[in-house]
């Protein structure tokens, strides 16, 4: 198959490719998007901008429940048509990507739709078409949701978050595998629109990878939402007859339902992109990178596919390093030491570098200190809806945090303070010196700092 040689050629225009691509199409490169799906990728359409649009309608009805008591009476009757619609008509076009197609090649690339693979380390072929590249190939193909192995599960009619967003009806029953940030974001919504919802968790835990607090406070919160939170078990079995579910648990009990959301994680496929031709392993995870995201010589990945925080912000944040590294710009190296994470349940959890699991695993001398946000006088004036912590992780010895927790209203907005504090090593003394306004939900930080043995 002949080649056209070109600059850049970048696999995948999800958040990270596209920016990458486009970034050196506005330097004057002739570079070459390539998507199979949609330009944009799992965010807009899939991911983070409907699904915090639901978020949104759930959280008007909770918030207009909790008149009672406080501000006189209310009655809600929920309606998804209005949820739906906005998902089709404001966030996706209803999954038409010519928005996003027309604004790269506006900036002067050419668009290819297809399934690109690399077959040599400056090589890529996408359907009958193949491109050389002079300086770069950027590989960003994403992630797609992981399918456990469960027995039968694979044979029934799932959903996985795709589904979910697409809905136009709440199920009346509705079982969710896996209680991490998308199946807990996504059972909190359809609970609040009145399904009868169902959280099967194998870890101990909600949130496995946050702090054991932090998914004990939202486990609470889910039960007050009429969820039932299973954890600590696994499925075994999967059926599907008659338009309904049934999931057998390892400890012998049965659940039934009329949707079923699979939200037990995402995975990478190096291997069909290729990648073993640059020496990833065709069992790898992930695509190892350095800390200019380069893969290989002439060869750099960003987003998802690297394996370094599957969201948009991290797509992005190395996009802007790739890209700099390609073009010979002077850059900094990718950190993620403070890498901030938000899971927009209700309450919010935000958090940022290290758990103290993580810490101690990591053989650094952990000082600890919490506050409860119902305590902080701006939770006892908010009074419902005042549950959520804030965490500190201290390095002991140097004086730093290395990782922060903050829950509750506005959650992920308070730990921009902390993701500061974190990234820019500022000193606990520092920080214990800073006036914190009053009354507002991050002086519980200050609270926190107090509680630090340190």
């Amino acid at each position: 198959m002949d080649a056209e040689t070109v600059d850049a050629v970048v696999i995948g225009m999800g958040p990270g490719g596209e920016d990458v691509a486009g970034r050196l199409a506005e330097a004057g490169l002739s570079v070459v998007g390539i998507e199979a799906e949609l330009v944009g990728g799992e965010c807009p359409y899939w991911a983070c901008i409907p699904s915090k649009m639901m978020i949104r309608a759930a959280g008007l009805l909770a918030e207009a429940r909790r008149i009672p008591g406080m501000a006189g009476a209310s009655t809600v009757t929920p309606d998804w048509a209005p949820v739906a619609e906005r998902i089709r008509a404001e966030a996706t076009d209803t999954w038409d990507d010519t928005a996003a197609v027309d604004r790269f090649v506006g900036k002067g690339g050419r668009f290819v739709r297809g399934r690109g693979t690399l077959v040599a380390p400056d090589r890529v072929e996408v359907g009958d078409q193949a491109f050389v590249a002079r300086r770069a190939v950027v590989l960003a193909t994403g992630t797609a949701p992981s399918i456990p192995p469960v027995e039968g599960l694979a044979d029934t009619p799932y959903w996985t978050n795709r589904g979910a967003i697409r809905a136009t009806e709440v199920p009346a029953r509705l079982i969710v595998m896996g209680g991490g940030p998308v199946g807990a974001e996504l059972a909190q919504v359809f609970a609040r629109f009145g399904s009868a919802v169902t959280v099967v968790e194998a870890a101990d835990h909600l949130l496995a990878l946050d702090e054991p607090e932090a998914g004990a406070v939202v486990a609470d919160a889910f039960r007050a939402d009429g969820i039932d939170v299973i954890t600590g078990v696994g499925a075994t079995q999967v059926t599907h007859a008659d338009g309904g579910f049934t999931v057998a648990l390892a400890d012998g009990r049965t659940i039934e339902s009329d949707e079923l959301l699979v939200a037990t994680g995402r995975r990478a496929d190096p291997a069909g992109l290729g990648a073993g031709v640059v020496g990833v392993a065709d069992d790898a995870r992930w695509v190892p990178v350095d800390e200019q995201l380069r893969v290989a010589d002439g060869v750099w990945a960003v987003g998802d596919l690297t394996g370094k925080g599957a969201f948009t912000h991290v797509a992005m944040y190395q996009s802007a390093i790739a890209t700099a590294d390609i073009l010979g710009q002077d850059h900094e190296p990718a950190d993620y030491a403070a890498l901030p994470r938000v899971t927009f349940t209700d309450p919010e959890v935000g958090a940022v570098g290290r758990t103290e699991a993580d810490a101690r695993d990591a053989g650094i001398d952990v000082a600890v200190g919490v506050a409860q946000v119902s305590a902080t006088i701006r939770g006892w004036i908010h009074k419902a809806d005042d549950e959520g912590i804030i965490k500190l992780v201290a390095d002991r010895s140097e004086g730093v945090l290395v990782g922060a927790t903050s829950m509750g209203p506005s959650g992920g907005e308070v730990l921009g303070l902390l993701t500061l504090a974190v990234h820019a090593r500022v000193p606990i003394t520092v920080l214990r010196t800073m006036i914190y306004a009053y009354p507002t939900f991050h002086r519980g930080v200050e609270e926190a700092l107090r509680d630090l043995d340190l």
